[in-house]
């Protein structure tokens, strides 16, 4: 089987120790590798990141932005080298700001789809956002919907996503966005399901989103926010003590609807993120996640994988 490049990711959004940035080592330390038993695993080198900070940037306004422009940078580098070099990558740890890195260093060898499975739209304009976290923008950014005020390397690989180019599944903050009043991307004909749709048919929701996303490209990049899932069904997500918006998929939709887009072939590489292991302490979480890895990769179709 074609090798599969385990690429750990330790960065916390918040600029916070632990929490986002112990995900990748606690996923590690949890049994991931020996998890993907049936592939070669090869380990990417581990990111050289700055020390996080709580404090919003110049460029981009957003908190912790030294670590956040290395990271991006870094993972691009290596999920490019991984794909070039014929080997599934998998990106897992951090947040959902990997695909600020990932997508455009995939763009630069042509056009490439996001199957984007996430609690959250994340189109949240810079100007408007509360706190300064990147985790709630990337999409807009990568779309070139929002961030027309960004400056220094992150604006230098922006925008890098077509509307057509994007499928989205699970998200369920209609209520958060109404308060910041920011449109559904369903409103811009992006392709999606809410969670209440691929409640009722996760498999072949992700069959017809990967559908979608091969109409316009050969390939594409599998990201997965395990904020997608109902809180009780995995409580190690999110910030502690703020309340998540209720509903959400449980583990066995997910599976189905990451399955389902997997068998249809042109999946080049998957992110995992949105663990946070100091909401874990038995680390049951981990254990789920990757054991849920090692399902959804063992679906994918090799002969397709790496068409261009």
């Amino acid at each position: 089987m074609a090798d599969v490049e385990l690429i750990a990711v330790p960065f916390d959004g918040y600029g916070r120790a632990g929490h986002q940035a112990a995900a990748a080592e606690a996923l590690r330390g949890s049994g991931l590798p020996a998890a993907l038993g049936p592939y070669r695993v090869v380990e990417s080198e581990p990111l050289a990141l700055p020390e996080g900070t709580g404090e919003r940037g110049a460029d981009t306004s957003l908190v912790n932005e030294p670590a956040l422009v290395a990271m991006s940078e870094q993972v691009g580098e290596r999920v490019a080298a991984a794909v070039t070099a014929g080997r599934f990558p998998v990106v897992y740890g951090g947040d959902c700001t990997t695909l600020l890195g990932i997508i455009p260093a995939l763009r630069a060898d042509g056009r490439v789809g996001l199957l984007f499975f996430d609690g959250h739209e994340d189109t949240m304009p810079l100007d408007v956002s509360e706190d300064g976290e990147a985790a709630n923008t990337e999409i807009g950014l990568l779309l070139g919907l929002t961030g027309r005020l960004l400056r220094g390397p992150l604006a230098a690989r922006l925008p890098a996503l077509g509307l057509e180019e994007l499928a989205m599944l699970g998200p369920r903050d209609a209520g958060w966005r109404r308060q910041f009043n920011v449109a559904s991307l369903r409103d811009l004909g992006v392709w999606m399901r809410d969670w209440h749709e691929v409640d009722a048919d996760p498999e072949g929701s992700g069959a017809r989103a990967a559908a979608h996303l091969q109409r316009h490209t050969a390939r594409w990049w599998l990201h997965i926010d395990l904020d997608v899932l109902d809180p009780e069904e995995f409580p190690a997500q999110g910030f502690p003590d703020i309340p998540d918006e209720p509903g959400g998929l449980t583990w066995q939709q997910l599976t189905s609807a990451a399955t389902g887009a997997l068998r249809e072939g042109g999946c080049i590489g998957c992110s995992v993120a949105i663990y946070d292991p100091d909401q874990d302490g038995d680390r049951a979480g981990a254990g789920r996640i990757c054991d849920f890895i090692a399902e959804v990769i063992a679906t994918r179709s090799p002969g397709r994988d790496q068409r261009r």
